[in-house]
C-alpha cells in the first residue's frame, strides 16, 4: 500500500487542487473562528490539561509533580526519588523543546532516554532553565511539570530510533479527521518532531493503517536509521486512539486542535498533549487535503448532537 503511494506523491499545486488547506486559511477560517482564545490555557498549559483529563476519565500519564519556584528546584530528588524514571517538562514548551527524560537514577547520576548520564547538577540546571521560561511559549516564567514515565510499547521498537513515537490527530467540531504517527530519528535527535527530521507517516482514519511517510517532506518507504519497511507500521487498538481524541473535544472546549497521543505497553492509548495550532504537514504525510474533510463537517445539520462513537462512525466512513 505504502510503495503504491509513493509512486503517486503529489506535487505543492497538485496537493492545492486536492483541496489542502493553508496557513492563513487556517488560522482565519478555523483557528480564530472555532478555538475562543480565553480556552486556550486548557492545552497551553500542561497541567490543565492533564487536571481536565483526570477529571473526565481521559487517560494519561501519571502526574508526580510539579515546581513552581527556584529555591524549590534543588530539593527536586524529594518529589522523584522513590519513581526509578521519570520525565520532566515545561508546563507551557511546545514542540518537544525543553522535555527530559530520565530513564534510571540512583539519586546521584541520571541515565537519559538515549543511554548518556548525567549527573544531578545537569538536573538542577535544567530545571531552572525551564522556570526562567528559556523552553515557554513566549517566554513567559514558566514550571517543571513531573510525570510518570510511559513504558514504550515493544512493537514500535523498530520504528522509532530512541524516542516514544506519538500519534497526531486533528479533531475538528469532534470528529478525528486526519492522523498521521511521527517516528524519532537521530537526525531529530530522538524527539517526534517532523520540523526537526522525524518521519511522518499518514495513518487511514478508517483502520489506522500507513498511507505514506514523509521525512522533510520527502518520500521515504524505510525508516533512515533502523531500516524497518513503513508498510509494516500496525497501530493496534486504534478505535481507542481515535475515541481518546474526539472526547477531548468536550474537555477542553476549542473546535479544532490537535490531540497527540502514546501507546504505553500495559496502559494502552494516553493523552500526551493538546495542541490548539496543530500543523498543516500532516496534508503531506497524507497525500490529502484537510479543507474538502473540514467542510463537510461544517456541512452537515448545526443541531446533529451526535455522540463522539457516532462521529467517529461518520469519520470512518467518509475519510481514509
Amino acid at each position: 500500500m505504502l510503495g503504491s503511494l509513493l509512486n503517486y506523491f503529489a506535487s505543492p499545486s497538485a496537493l492545492r487542487n486536492a483541496g489542502v488547506l493553508g496557513m492563513n486559511r487556517r488560522n482565519h477560517d478555523y483557528i480564530a473562528a472555532y478555538n475562543k482564545r480565553k480556552y486556550y490555557p486548557m492545552v497551553d498549559d500542561k497541567l490543565i490539561t492533564k487536571e481536565l483529563a483526570l477529571k473526565v476519565g481521559v487517560p494519561t500519564a501519571g502526574l508526580i509533580g510539579t515546581i513552581r519556584y527556584q529555591y524549590e528546584a534543588k530539593n527536586f530528588m524529594r518529589m522523584t526519588e522513590y519513581y526509578p524514571s521519570f520525565v520532566i517538562k515545561p508546563g507551557h514548551g511546545s514542540g518537544g523543546r525543553g522535555i527530559l527524560v530520565i530513564k534510571s537514577h540512583d539519586g546521584e547520576n541520571f541515565r537519559k532516554a538515549d543511554g548518556s548520564v548525567i549527573g544531578y547538577q545537569q538536573v538542577y540546571s535544567h530545571i531552572t532553565n525551564i522556570l526562567s521560561g528559556l523552553y515557554s511559549l513566549g517566554g513567559q516564567i514558566d514550571y517543571a511539570l513531573f510525570e510518570e514515565c510511559i513504558s514504550f510499547s515493544e512493537i514500535f521498537s523498530d520504528f522509532s530510533y530512541q524516542g516514544v513515537p506519538d500519534i497526531r490527530i486533528i479533531v475538528f467540531q469532534g470528529y478525528p479527521v486526519m492522523a498521521m504517527m511521527r517516528l524519532a530519528t537521530k537526525r531529530s535527535d530522538g524527539r517526534a518532531n517532523l520540523h526537526q527530521g522525524a518521519v511522518g507517516v499518514g495513518l487511514s482514519i478508517r483502520s489506522g493503517e500507513p498511507r505514506q511517510a514523509v521525512l522533510l517532506d520527502e518520500p521515504v518507504t524505510h525508516h533512515p536509521d533502523t531500516g524497518r519497511a513503513l508498510s509494516e507500521l500496525a497501530v493496534p487498538e486504534w478505535g481507542k486512539h481515535l475515541e481518546l481524541a474526539a472526547r477531548c473535544a468536550k474537555m477542553i472546549k476549542l473546535g479544532y486542535f490537535g490531540a497527540d497521543i502514546v501507546n504505553d505497553s500495559e496502559k494502552g492509548p494516553l493523552l500526551l498533549e493538546l495542541n490548539a495550532r496543530p500543523g498543516l504537514g500532516i496534508q503531506i504525510a497524507n497525500r490529502a487535503g484537510l479543507r474538502s474533510r473540514l467542510e463537510l463537517i461544517e456541512s452537515l445539520p448545526p443541531n446533529a448532537m451526535l455522540s463522539v462513537r457516532e462521529k467517529i462512525e461518520f469519520a470512518q466512513a467518509h475519510f481514509d
